[in-house]
């Protein structure tokens, strides 16, 4: 049975080899031309690598193949061929994004490979078992809705990374929170019994942890390297594949739940939604926006919640560390209940969450900006942060953000 050491010791050498590998990605990127050229619709004022999945999923596959070597893991490899499957999906997704990263292949190419690498999971069984919604019933999936179901989980996990990709640093982060908390999620359910073995998923989430905090020191904000749509969609496949296997496999019958933890026990697959509730409500939010408006979902706009923050007056990395802190909240909320039975433990986290609202819309930058404009909203960086182009270069206050705020990156 894999020990929580273990599991860390993976994650540790997922972040060191991602660490290590990019600034060698950066220097071949830079020699080959695989960069993004600064212009309107970028926040960047230099040329900058776009090809970071490349290291990311080099810190995946050492990780994962060492991981197969370890005695402590050989529950999880041994007889199962969904560790396999998974490196397997998970190359197939990175080439397709890394395709575009290069050449920029169309919408549909993108779907397809995504739906190839779908595929691939359900042909090596890396698939979840049961769906659950809430007080009705628990549904058992059969061979005719499991690749339908597993496609479509993994195309919403991944353009959900995808379109939070924005601002430097934000997606790495994000998906770093969700994947620790979603393992600490796991590892409870392990102990009670509650997870059906041999699981791939506890492993797959920490090695994600892994890889996002060895990219992060490269892609905070001045980010040396962009991750791209390699990295993007590689992440969303790693947190596809984690939480369809635990939240998908949590035993339905188990007596392990205590009647405190009833209610998120009920539908596990609710936890991975809650935990990146930012980029899930960004992505369904686009996909609002854009039907409103008539455009096709591929159509690249600024109104996401990053472009949004940006145009209140907050700066590149402000933007990004108020919607990891966001992350860290919705990730507290429902792992709370899971580790005790105190519900006057949600008052703090609630009171976190207060405060941070406040601290967004109150910060004394923003109510400068609205002072100096009247009734009107700032776009562009923060005063502190004038490494970024913008600081009052657009009419404050105007509803089309498609003109006043520059893309920060290309996989919008």
């Amino acid at each position: 049975m894999p020990d929580t050491a273990g599991y860390l010791f993976i994650g540790a050498v997922a972040a060191v080899v991602t660490f290590v590998a990019t600034p060698f990605v950066t220097r071949f990127a830079f020699r080959v031309g695989w960069v993004v050229m600064p212009d309107a619709r970028r926040v960047h004022t230099e040329p900058t690598p776009d090809v970071g999945g490349i290291a990311m999923f080099l810190g995946f596959a050492v990780a994962l193949l060492l991981a197969s070597t370890m005695g402590r893991f050989s529950l999880v490899f041994d007889n199962n061929s969904e560790p396999f499957g998974v490196l397997l999906a998970a190359l197939v997704i990175f080439a397709t994004g890394l395709l575009d990263d290069v050449r920029d292949i169309s919408a549909p190419a993108k779907v397809t490979g995504t739906v190839i690498a779908g595929l691939v999971l359900v042909w090596f069984g890396a698939t979840m078992f049961y769906f659950r919604v809430p007080f009705l019933d628990v549904f058992v999936l059969s061979d005719d809705w499991v690749p339908l179901i597993t496609i479509l989980w993994l195309m919403g996990m991944s353009q959900a990374v995808n379109l939070i990709d924005g601002l430097d640093g934000l997606a790495a982060g994000i998906v770093a929170i969700a994947a620790a908390a979603f393992f600490l999620y796991s590892q409870q359910l392990d102990d009670i019994g509650a997870l059906i073995q041999p699981n791939v998923g506890p492993l797959i989430a920490i090695i994600a942890f892994g890889v996002c905090v060895g990219f992060l020191p490269h892609n905070f904000n001045p980010a040396k390297i962009f991750m791209g749509d390699s990295g993007a969609l590689f992440l969303g496949l790693l947190m596809a594949v984690s939480t369809s296997v635990v939240g998908g496999r949590a035993d339905p019958d188990s007596q392990a739940y205590t009647p405190g933890q009833t209610y998120f026990f009920l539908a596990p697959l609710f936890i991975p939604l809650f935990i990146l509730g930012v980029p899930i409500f960004d992505t369904v939010f686009a996909i609002v926006r854009r039907a409103a408006k008539r455009q096709g979902f591929a159509t690249a706009d600024k109104g996401h919640l990053h472009h949004r923050l940006m145009n209140l007056g907050h700066g590149q990395r402000r933007s990004v560390l108020i919607l990891w802190l966001w992350t860290a909240i919705l990730s507290g909320f429902v792992l709370y209940p899971i580790f005790t039975d105190s519900r006057t433990g949600l008052i703090p986290i609630g009171t976190a969450a207060i405060a941070l609202s406040l601290y967004t819309v109150l910060h004394p930058e923003v109510r400068r900006r609205r002072q100096d404009n009247p009734g009107h909203s700032a776009g562009g960086q923060s005063a502190g942060n004038p490494s970024t182009p913008g600081e009052g270069s657009s009419p404050v206050g105007s509803t089309d953000v498609t003109r006043e705020l520059p893309a920060p990156h290309p996989t919008d």
